[in-house]
Parts: structure tokens; sequence; C-alpha cells
């Protein structure tokens, strides 16, 4: 341990507990990576502060001494985001985990970075309220609004940045501030919501997290559509959205992948392309719904759809949906995932599809496409040898395929994982000289380089 990261830690000794901060390799290997096949890298310590105060003096110290920092949620992103290449501090915010308030006449609920998706919809319970942004792990809040996650029900409720309406945010010098306000809506300033939400640790941390919360529906039905070709499938979700029904979550699962399903789940679903769907209203708005979903896809080939309005049966479908990542890894024992991320316009999100398809056949990967269609978001699941470097060659080539086709045709290299380090080197091509004004921002908020360097500039 070198002097400066000794000084630290002393320092650091002044305002926290011992048990608030280790150097035990045990707890540094686990914040050394996340659930990407990015190369782990080890901090030089790992603290767990309490407070927003706590985060205040552990990043003026670190600005002290001009050590990095690198917060952390649960380690569930997939680009890389919480490892730290240039060591440093790890703030792991796992002991700043209350729901602070509820305001349920308001709609909006104030939480530490900390809380889980779960925890949190576990609370607002209570009240007949619900938070949906939903990427399926039961990641943090805070690492959510770091990567401005999205998930299954983004195409009704919108990802994360539709939905924080403040944030607490400690800056380089241990300056606290707030990005917004509890209002609905307001006309004053910069809208730095959108500023901080979605990047990842790099300008301050989040201390806390005011989120917008919807009622419970009064009814929910879901439904699985099965259809002859993945064209089929995308148009029906072009004309389902146009025809205005309000469709809650619109997933597509491939052919390869249902396979994987039914191995994992015990299901004996049809094995094509298809679309897991979920409605969200009252009653009779559904039957409505329902009536005219059927009408829509039969005119686009559609072989058989199942409705479900059975909680129990509703949530097999849907763990069937979220557990098909740890299908693939079961089918593929010593092998690691890779899940690729692009989103597209709907009108190219066919095409898109058949060309990562081709891609993995020509590269002959093992793996699947999903995607959240009804916004253009999906998915490549890719099961690679770590250990080979002609493998991981051929998955970094094939990611590389598909986002230089989400790029020329409008899309995005991210639609919910963010960039991290795996994305870095899409941004100059996607935003051109936008991208000068984000790092002018970064030296603005940032001045010393001091949080969670090399990720997405």
């Amino acid at each position: 341990m070198d002097t400066i990261v000794k000084n630290v830690i002393a320092e650091l000794r002044e305002f926290l507990e011992n048990d608030q901060i280790s150097t035990n390799p045990t707890i540094l290997e686990q914040h050394s990576k996340d659930e990407s096949y990015h190369t782990p890298s080890l901090p030089d310590v790992v603290v767990f502060p309490k407070n927003s105060q706590e985060v205040s003096q552990i990043v003026k110290t670190a600005n002290k001494h001009n050590m990095h920092i690198t917060p952390f949620g649960l380690g569930s992103c997939l680009e890389g985001h919480v490892i730290p290449y240039r060591h440093g501090i790890t703030i792991d915010f796992s002991l700043m985990n209350s729901v602070l308030e509820i305001k349920e006449k308001d709609f909006i609920v104030k939480v530490q970075p900390g809380v889980t998706r779960k925890q949190l919809n576990n609370e607002l319970k209570k009240y007949g309220l619900f938070f949906p942004v939903d990427p399926g792990a039961d990641a943090t809040i805070g690492g959510m609004t770091a990567t401005n996650a999205s998930g299954t029900m983004s195409v009704k409720y919108g990802i994360m940045r539709d939905n924080v309406r403040d944030l607490e945010v400690v800056l380089f010098d241990g300056t606290i501030i707030h990005t917004g306000n509890l209002a609905a809506k307001s006309s004053s300033g910069l809208h730095l919501n959108g500023i901080f939400v979605g990047s990842e640790g790099t300008l301050g941390c989040f201390t806390e997290i005011t989120l917008k919360v919807y009622g419970i529906p009064e009814h929910i039905t879901a439904a699985r559509a099965s259809f002859q070709t993945i064209d089929d499938a995308v148009e029906s979700v072009v004309a389902i959205r146009q025809a205005g029904i309000p469709v809650a979550r619109m997933e597509l699962v491939d052919e390869p992948s249902m396979v994987q399903v039914n191995q994992h789940a015990d299901t004996n679903y049809q094995e094509v392309p298809t679309l897991f769907l979920e409605f969200h209203g009252n009653e009779a708005g559904l039957k409505q719904d329902v009536a005219f979903t059927k009408e829509i896809v039969k005119d686009y080939n559609c072989l058989d759809i199942q409705f479900e309005t059975d909680n129990a049966a509703r949530n097999k479908l849907w763990d069937a949906r979220h557990h098909l990542a740890y299908a693939y890894i079961h089918a593929y024992p010593g092998r690691k995932l890779m899940v690729t991320d692009v989103c597209l316009p709907i009108s190219e999100l066919a095409g898109a599809i058949h060309h990562a398809r081709e891609a993995l056949e020509d590269l002959q990967l093992p793996g699947g496409i999903v995607g959240h269609v009804g916004d253009g978001n999906y998915h490549a699941l890719i099961m690679i040898n770590t250990d080979n470097t002609n493998e991981i060659q051929k998955a970094e080539e094939f990611n590389s395929h598909i986002v230089n086709y989400a790029l020329s045709r409008g899309g995005t290299c991210t639609g919910e994982h963010g960039v991290g380090i795996g994305k870095a080197k899409y941004q100059k091509r996607e935003h051109g000289n936008a991208l000068i004004v984000m790092e002018k921002i970064k030296q603005i908020l940032d001045p010393n380089g001091l949080f969670n360097p090399g990720k997405i500039l």
C-alpha cells in the first residue's frame, strides 16, 4: 500500500467507523468487476457511507489527494461502469438504502441510492403505488439513475430520465446540490436532471433521488403471441402502437431464445419468434384492447395468441422472459454472457435483427436475440469463452457490426445499458461535435478528473 493510500485511509478514519472502510482482499475483489466480460481491476479501498455528509467528506478527501472515485451500487451493470481501472476509492452505497419519504398524493418518492428496485416497490405497494422502470436485475436506484436504465415497461411509462424529479448530488469539491424540485413540471433554468441522469458516476455522486411513481393498475393482462417470422412480429408491434392501444410491455424473443426458455423454465411454448405483451388499465378498457390486439395480430400471420389474467400465470410468463439470460448461462457452462444493446427507430428494427442474426451465424457464436420492441431496443445474448482470444475478438466484431448498423440508421450504440468503457469508442461517431460540449461539461463539473475516469468520454 503506497503512502497516498495510507494517508487517505487515515483521514477517512477521522469521520468514518472502522467497519465503513475496507482493504480486505475479498471486498476489493468484489468491487473490481461488474456482470460484463470486461477485465476486472482492484480499487485501493472501499468505503461504505451512511449519509450525504459522509459522502461529501469522502469526496473532499479524495479531491485533496487527487485520488479517483468510483460509485458502486450492486455491480449489476453490463459495460464496465464500476470497474476502477485507475484504482482509488470505490464508494459502495449499500448502507444508504432507506426509502426516505413517500408523498402518495403527489405520486413521488424520495430514496437513497442504495435502495433496490424490488425494495422500493415493496414499500410503495402499501400505498397502492409502484415504480415501473424494470431493467430485469434487482438493481439499485442509484445505479439505474446513473445508467439511465429502462427495461420492459418503458414503452408506456418511460425510462429513468423521464421519471426523475430531483437529484441530490455531491460535486467534486464536496458541495451538495439539488438538480430539480418536487413539481410536475418547470420552465426554470437548465435541465440539470437530464445532464446527471445517465452520467454514469462521471460528474458526481448521487445521494438522494426523487422519483415519479404510479398507481397500481386496476387490471393487468399478459399475452404471448407466436409468429412465423421476425418481420411479422415487429410489424404487428408497429400496428398495435399506431392503433393507440396503451400496451405496457412489448418484448420480442427469437427462435433460439425460445428454445432456451422452454429448457430453463420447463415450458412448451412454440419455438418461433414470440411477442410477450402486457396491458394495464380498467376491466372494460382492457377487454377492448385485447379484442383489438387479436384482430391486429391476425393480419400479421400470428400463429397463436394466449392471454393470461391470473397473477401466477402472468408471473410465470414474465419470469420466463426475465430469466432468459440465466437460461443461456446454464445452457453453456464455462462460458461468459455478453449482452449487446442498441436502439433504432422501430421502422428499422426488423432489418437490424435480421442483420444481427446473420452476423451471429457468420461468426459462429452461440446466442439469441431479444428486444424491447415497443421502443426499438434489442439485445443479443452471446455466450463466449473468455479464455479464447479468438472468440472475444469475434464477439467484439459482432458488437461493432450491430452498433454501426444502428448508427447508420439513426439509432444509438446503447438504448439502456449505458456507455461505460465498452461503448466509449462509438461516442464520436454517434454525437459528432456534440461530444465536445459533453467534454466541456465534464471539465467544468469535474475539473480534476476525480469521478469514474475513463468512462463515457
